[in-house]
């Protein structure tokens, strides 16, 4: 069964990402977005279900928009403004409806890295 799913780590602080706002859009072929879903990471830095399942996940382009900047602000976390980092957008493509497609975020105030995990 296909499914989306994502996790956050701070990798500043060592730890998960906790309440983090993550949105998640579809890219149309005009390259607007629809607004599929918005969540918050839970205390694992994860989300507590899949963005999309098998029933809503279809070939094309996707972005995931992670609110760091609000995140490490909360946590108490300042930076001269504007943050170097604010939302970070992740564009990636779903070919197979059918897999599992894990896109983790690894961030810290200056930088971020991610990767298709499993």
């Amino acid at each position: 069964m296909g499914r989306l799913t994502t996790h956050v780590l701070d990798l500043m602080q060592g730890k998960p990402a906790q309440e983090l706002k993550i949105h998640c859009f579809r890219v149309n072929s005009d390259q607007s977005l629809t607004l599929l879903r918005q969540v918050f990471t839970n205390h694992d830095g994860r989300i507590d279900s899949p963005l999309l399942t098998h029933e809503e996940l279809i070939p094309g382009i996707y972005e995931l928009h992670f609110y760091v900047g609000d995140y490490f602000r909360l946590q108490g976390i300042h930076s001269p403004q504007p943050s170097f980092l604010d939302i970070v957008p992740l564009r990636f493509g779903i070919q197979n409806p059918h897999e599992h497609y894990h896109v983790p975020l690894l961030v810290a105030p200056g930088g971020y890295s991610t990767y298709r995990g499993s």
